[in-house]
Order: C-alpha cells, then sequence, then structure tokens
C-alpha cells in the first residue's frame, strides 16, 4: 500500500476539540455538562449582517471571486484597521484567508521553508506549534510562567532574536492566558524587535476588540512605525463579531506577503463566497453596539471567574485584561488524588474533573504549559457560576 507523506505523521488533531468532542458525546449520553473548553465566543453577530448575507443570495452571481478578497471586503476591513491605528495600508497589501487559522497556515507555508526557526512566547494557542511541526519548521519557545503574569519580557524576546529565526509570532491579547500587553510593554519589546531586522513579525491580534480595563489595544508597529515592512497583521471576524462558523480571516502586511497570500489562495481556496464576503463587510462597517456589549459583558465575567479561582488554596491566576479566557496554575493539586484516582499532571486533573463534576478544560499542556488549565468562560452566564462552584469543590475534595 501507497505510504502517506510524512508530514502527516507530523500532524496531531487539536487537543481542543478532542475535549469539546469529549464533553459533546458525554453531553449526548445524557451527563450534565458544562463545557469551559472550546474558545468560541458564543453569541451571534447583530441583525444587519443577516440582513445583508440574505440580500447577496438574492443577487448571487454563482462566479468565482477575487483570491484576494473582494473589493468591497478589503476597503471595509482598511477602514477597521484604520481605526486600529493601521495607516497608509491599501488593498494591494491584504489578503483573505478561511479564518485566521487558514492565513497563519498560509503565512507558515510563505514565510517559512523547512528548518527555519519560528520563536513564540508560551503559552501559545496550539495550532502555532502544529502548523510549524508540519511544514518542519525548527520551534523556538520562550516561557512565559504566572510568575511574570504569562507576559514576554525584552530580554527574553532580545537573546531569542540573537538567534535569527525567520519569524516571531506574537498574539495579543492572548490565547490561552487573557492576558494583554500595555503600551509600555509593546514599546518595550519593538524597541527590541528594530535591533533584528532579517525577522519577520506575525501579530496574532484577532482578539484586538475584547480589552478590558481601558488599557486599550496596541501593536508593535504604534510605536516603531519603521517595522511596517516586515509585520504582518492578522485579524478575523470570528471572536469580535460572534462569527466563528462564516470562517473569515484576513492579513495587512507588506504587499509581498499580501501577494504571496494571494497566490497560495489561488491554488487553495480560490475565494470566499459571496453570501460569506457581505455577512464579513456588513459586520466591520455596520453597527458596532453587539461587540461592545459583549466586551462588557466578558469583562464582567472575568471577574466572577478570577475571583472564584483565587479563593481556592494554591491555585494562582494572574488578572487576564482580554480575550474571555481565565488561565490558572492549578499544580497545586498535582500528587494528590481525587476519589482513589491520582493526579499527576494537568491531562490527569482535566480528565478527572470531567469524569467527577461534568466540568471540561482544556490542559495547559496543550498551550505549552503543563501547570495550567485554559477555562474560556463564554458559556452562559447561568452555567457560569455553577461550573466554578463545582471546580472549587473538587479542589477541595482532593486528598
Amino acid at each position: 500500500m501507497p505510504q502517506l507523506a510524512q508530514r502527516v505523521g507530523r500532524a496531531k488533531p487539536s487537543a481542543i476539540m478532542v475535549i469539546a468532542e469529549k464533553a459533546k458525546q458525554l453531553k449526548a449520553a445524557g451527563r450534565d455538562i458544562i463545557s469551559f473548553s472550546i474558545g468560541v465566543p458564543n453569541f451571534l453577530p447583530g441583525e444587519h449582517v443577516y440582513a445583508a448575507a440574505r440580500e447577496s443570495l438574492q443577487r448571487d452571481s454563482g462566479q468565482y471571486g477575487s483570491n484576494r478578497g473582494a473589493d468591497t471586503l478589503l476597503d471595509a476591513f482598511l477602514a477597521h484597521i484604520e481605526k486600529l491605528g493601521f495607516t497608509g495600508y491599501g488593498r494591494n497589501n491584504l489578503s483573505i484567508g478561511i479564518g485566521a487559522k487558514q492565513v497563519l497556515y498560509n503565512l507558515a507555508e510563505a514565510l517559512l521553508n523547512e528548518g527555519d526557526e519560528i520563536t513564540f512566547p508560551a503559552p501559545y494557542w496550539t495550532t502555532y506549534r502544529d502548523i510549524a511541526d508540519i511544514l518542519g519548521a525548527k520551534v523556538n519557545v520562550l516561557p512565559c510562567p504566572p510568575e511574570q503574569n504569562y507576559k514576554l519580557t525584552p530580554a527574553q524576546l532580545d537573546a531569542a532574536l540573537a538567534r535569527k529565526p525567520k519569524v516571531f509570532l506574537f498574539n495579543n491579547p492572548s490565547n490561552p492566558t487573557g492576558m494583554v500587553y500595555t503600551r509600555e510593554e509593546i514599546a518595550a519589546l519593538a524597541e527590541v524587535l528594530v535591533k533584528y531586522p532579517d525577522t519577520w513579525i506575525i501579530t496574532d491580534d484577532i482578539y484586538n476588540s475584547m480589552v478590558f480595563d481601558g488599557i486599550g489595544y496596541h501593536n508593535f508597529v504604534h510605536a516603531k512605525p519603521e517595522l511596517k515592512d516586515r509585520l504582518i497583521f492578522v485579524d478575523s471576524v470570528s471572536k469580535t463579531y460572534g462569527m466563528p462558523g462564516w470562517r473569515v480571516g484576513l492579513v495587512a502586511g507588506p504587499e509581498v506577503v499580501a501577494k504571496a497570500i494571494t497566490t497560495l489562495n489561488s491554488n487553495h481556496i480560490t475565494s470566499l463566497p459571496e453570501v460569506i464576503t457581505a455577512a464579513a463587510v456588513a459586520a466591520f462597517a455596520g453597527p458596532q453596539d453587539v461587540p461592545r456589549a459583549k466586551c462588557e459583558e466578558f469583562a464582567g465575567k472575568r471577574d466572577i471567574v478570577v475571583n472564584a479561582l483565587r479563593a481556592i488554596p494554591g491555585v494562582v491566576c494572574p488578572r487576564p485584561q482580554g480575550a474571555f479566557y481565565a488561565f490558572p496554575d492549578i499544580s497545586v493539586a498535582f500528587g494528590k488524588s481525587h476519589n482513589g484516582v491520582r493526579i499527576d499532571s494537568d491531562v490527569d486533573f482535566c480528565a478527572a474533573l470531567l469524569e467527577a463534576k461534568g466540568v471540561a478544560c482544556v490542559p495547559g499542556s496543550a498551550f505549552g504549559e503543563p501547570r495550567a488549565l485554559r477555562i474560556s468562560y463564554t458559556c452562559p452566564t447561568a452555567q457560569l457560576q455553577p461550573g466554578l462552584e463545582r471546580i472549587q469543590a473538587f479542589f477541595a475534595e482532593l486528598t
């Protein structure tokens, strides 16, 4: 029998989806399950988005679209990023993908040869490592433990870039930690980045509209405009507008990069469907009241989650200021048992918690931090407090 390509052997199923699927199966079997696992915003976009989609269906041309993206979408995205402080960009600086995940995969294909090095902080989104492994890139992970609020320091970045990696990948606000870098922290890192002109910079900032406590969203190019010729900004409609299933990702960067992504699209996906494009345009250009309201709601949920976790003896939970995640260090549970089940790792902990209490969380090792777990707190408000109480009870029952 013919053999599969070697890269398939390096591909792994998403750890997040594995947990989510297990929770779904238990729920279908009649178990009372509260899921804090999958990172979906759990709200729907405004009615104007659906109206735009319906109108698009009525005038559907049935034709292929642009590999780069429809002009209407590119213009709406340009207006969107200008509000974020990205100026001087045109359509030739942009391209699209089937969600930000596919954009990131295309970027990795466009920028990384096999054996090239990519560096990024940990905790990291699981897919970063998975993509690098599939493409045969070398990964240099920069550990950012809870003791430093899961944030990268300029000294760490300087040491990493001295190795001359091909790509530096940065996520702000962070999935899985929910941490957000302040203007001053971004400026300090940008000072380091200007010293290493041969490294591409990718900023995966799809949670840029979900920032709490008035600290604002900041990017390296705001602090150092000279980074513009090698900085690549990735965004999506998934989190901000409650549209993860619509699968629209976008990228803004140097023309040569946008052209490369567009060329790959011509071979991979051809284009986005017209109805999806129309919905994304409406999301960017239409009323922003739903995203603003949800940002306020998530900030309130954040407080409930952090307060509940910090009330558990030994649990450490840096205070997130964006996205919709908390990332507590639960290693105080290691070496203990729950109803005779010994817990020696984050994976053991999450498995025991799901079985005993019906609460699904993702082990931190999936994100490069095995002392922690990720809690996505976008579940219905009525489930939030009961889920947290189950976690507290689980800890109280450890022996």
